[in-house]
């Protein structure tokens, strides 16, 4: 993959944004390549940590000559969108590890992750209104999800950026670091704690928390109820009875 690098490790997929000479904007090729990532991750659930590295720079945004150049039936047809959310519908959760700018569609591409962690010098930004356009690749909906609708809609109408103080403040990221080297090893820790739970138990959880309101109780119930039946269930139950057994 051109745009993209790819590591794989037995129960995640390390996935880096890497086109630095153009401060990792995202065109037409990286989100097909984005696809070809998605459709591996659905055929064999695992969890992700996308990044743009540890250089300064998440993704600057879209790639504006191509969005310069695209029309109506461009913008119907969900280019950047779509992608990203295939990300937010990944099976298992996924985690944005962000050092530098994240705006535009490169804020969005973080904001269809299930966590962000970022470092000191992150910023994050929703520019589209002063180039003509809105933010049409999920901002408009996951931002007010993340922040809070007023906070949303002062960021989307103004185009005013966040730093990762106000980010972690207002509940945009979930860990800030100090140092850009210490970006990718919270992540993986980050990680390393979701991998401890049942994959089934934490898959289920991950549907349960993005399904609409109106599946609810009733997706907990079922999601439960296989749970119930799983042989992992019942080897960590019996593990920590014995633990806490007196000797």
């Amino acid at each position: 993959m051109s745009g993209l690098r790819i590591e794989e490790r037995p129960d995640r997929l390390v996935v880096t944004l890497d086109r630095p000479e153009k401060r990792n904007a995202i065109d037409a090729d990286l989100i097909a390549e984005l696809h070809q990532v998605c459709a591996e991750l659905e055929a064999r659930p695992r969890l992700l940590l996308l990044t743009g590295g540890t250089s300064g720079i998440f993704a600057g945004g879209a790639d504006i000559g191509q969005l310069r150049e695209r029309g109506r039936t461009d913008a119907l047809a969900a280019i950047n969108s779509a992608a990203f959310a295939r990300v937010r519908a990944l099976p298992m959760p996924t985690v944005a590890a962000v050092d530098g700018p994240a705006l535009g569609g490169g804020a969005e591409l973080a904001y269809a992750c299930d966590l962000r962690v970022c470092t000191a010098r992150a910023v994050f930004g929703q520019p589209e209104v002063r180039l003509g356009i809105l933010a049409g690749a999920g901002a408009t909906h996951r931002l007010p999800a993340l922040i809070g609708e007023g906070r949303a809609k002062e960021l989307l109408f103004t185009g005013r950026r966040v730093d990762a103080a106000e980010a972690l403040r207002i509940g945009l990221v979930n860990r800030v670091v100090d140092e850009p080297d210490e970006l990718l090893t919270v992540a993986h820790a980050l990680l390393d704690e979701i991998a401890l739970g049942s994959p089934l138990a934490v898959r289920l959880t991950k549907l349960a928390v993005d399904a609409p309101a109106a599946a609810h109780p009733h997706l907990d119930l079922v999601s439960q109820a296989v749970l119930f039946e799983d042989d992992e269930k019942h080897r960590r139950m019996t593990e920590f009875l014995e633990r806490r057994r007196p000797r």
